[in-house]
């Protein structure tokens, strides 16, 4: 568990970083101090919460567009469902880039953060691709500032070993007995318990709560790449019109 002052110093620390820090450490609410003329942390909430809709995935590879679908029904996005996405994709091999295609396509405010640019380097050009880790401190910090959720990629097994009968197994990387990749959402956090709330689209729960703990194994296993998609909660624009299908390489090039 992370009590409030050792997040305010955990704080501290990552305003005295430099350089790869700096997108998200814009993003925290703060205030100048009229002693030293610094930005300083304003009092953050000891827990926060997004109600988040949560949606079921139909097959075993859809749980990405699941959450997509999630993300936009926070945002006010109701122009399309499921199977809307799953046409604009063309595959029913979802990876991250896909996910954030259609982000992108539907203009919700995003950044796509990795430990590598995959398969194909010319994704390195797209405006919101990040490449670093985010730690798991700075995860806490942007949903309780309550500006953000997060698509993250974990590890199935390793985020829900235990309650296993309750859950749709998916294969969205495909699966073997060390990895089965998966996509869930981050929507709230309390420091309290040391617990995020997550929106499992695999799981019959509505409302699912996981420690930190096995959140960070479930998201750095070998196989995520540690991919997260930082969704902002500001109004979308109107959206583009859903019937133009996405291709991977037509958006490098778009």
């Amino acid at each position: 568990m992370w009590p409030s002052y050792l997040l305010f110093n955990k704080r501290e620390d990552v305003e005295a970083s430099d350089g790869e820090n700096s997108d998200l450490v814009e993003s925290y609410p703060c205030e100048q101090s009229p002693r030293d003329g610094k930005c300083h942390l304003s009092a953050l909430p000891c827990s926060h919460f997004v109600e988040v809709p949560h949606i079921n995935q139909l097959y075993s590879w859809d749980c990405g567009l699941a959450c997509v679908l999630m993300v936009f029904r926070t945002v006010g996005v109701d122009s399309c469902d499921i199977q809307t996405l799953a046409e604009l994709c063309c595959t029913n091999s979802i990876w991250t880039v896909d996910l954030a295609y259609l982000l992108q396509k539907f203009s919700v405010s995003f950044s796509y953060y990795t430990v590598t640019f995959g398969a194909n380097p010319n994704y390195s050009g797209e405006t919101f691709y990040k490449c670093r880790s985010v730690g798991q401190e700075e995860i806490c910090f942007l949903i309780l500032c309550g500006k953000y959720i997060a698509i993250v990629l974990v590890d199935q097994y390793k985020l829900s070993p235990s309650s296993q009968d309750n859950v749709f197994i998916s294969d969205r990387c495909g699966s073997n007995s060390d990895y089965t990749g998966h996509y869930v959402i981050i929507c709230g956090y309390d420091t309290a318990t040391d617990e995020f709330e997550i929106r499992d689209p695999a799981c019959s729960r509505k409302h699912e709560k996981v420690s930190s703990t096995c959140l960070e194994a479930a998201r750095k296993s070998f196989g995520t790449d540690e991919d997260l998609l930082l969704i902002s909660l500001r109004k979308s624009r109107k959206p583009d019109s859903p019937s133009i299908q996405l291709s991977r390489n037509d958006n490098i090039n778009s």
